[in-house]
Formats: structure tokens, sequence, C-alpha cells
């Protein structure tokens, strides 16, 4: 089992930034990929981004692409996503899960553990 949890979310203007965090306990995630999703209401939740077990392969939305990085420390535990240039369509709840199945990282399917999320706000 792993315990997922975020933090990190607010209420920030358009072009503003925010920094994710997601902590994970239980059994160690440093084998993991990890991706962050987010779902705005009456949407479907939406792939955001991703990054390997290493660290050294990351993958975007070409929403976020060149706004967003993503990144990990697996000595903490910890992966973090870093949003910058905010849009008032980044608002969403983000929440951040654990892939331990081969196959894409753009697929909510192919992650097993889910965080309970943190909301993003950006206004206008």
């Amino acid at each position: 089992q792993v315990q997922l949890v975020e933090s990190g979310g607010g209420l920030v203007q358009a072009g503003g930034s925010l920094r994710l965090s997601c902590a994970a306990s239980g059994r160690t995630f440093s084998g993991y990929g990890m991706g962050w999703f987010r779902q705005a209401p009456g949407k479907e939740r939406e792939f955001v981004a991703a990054i390997s077990w290493s660290g050294g392969v990351t993958y975007f939305a070409d929403s976020v692409k060149g706004r967003f990085t993503i990144s990990r420390d697996n000595a903490k535990n910890t992966v973090y996503l870093q949003m910058d240039s905010l849009k008032p369509e980044d608002t969403a709840v983000y929440y951040c899960a654990t892939k331990r199945r081969a196959g894409s990282y753009y697929v909510a399917g192919m992650y097993d553990y889910w965080g309970r999320g943190t909301q993003v706000t950006v206004s206008s």
C-alpha cells in the first residue's frame, strides 16, 4: 500500500505560480512512475504531467508544456509539480498517482494509487 498526500494548492491570479507537492508513505515509491492529473467541475479527469521512476524522463500535456515542470526526490518520497504562468483554465483539483505497470503514462487507468487531491484556483 502507498498513501499519497497532495499539498500546495490555493488561489492565485492569472500569470502566477504554485508548487504542488505529493508526499508518499508506506511502501517505497522509488521504483514507480508518478503522474499528476486534474479534474475541473463537470469535466473528466485529464493527464497533466508524469515522471519516470528515475526522474530521467518526463511527459506533459500539450496544454501545460512550457509552463509546468515535474520533478521528484526519491530520498524524500516526494514528487513536485511547479506551475508557472497559470491560466484560469488551469483551475481544477490536482491529483497525484503512482504507476507501477508498463504502459502509457498518459492514461489514468495505468495508475494504481491516488491521492485525494488539492484544489488549484486561478482567477482572471
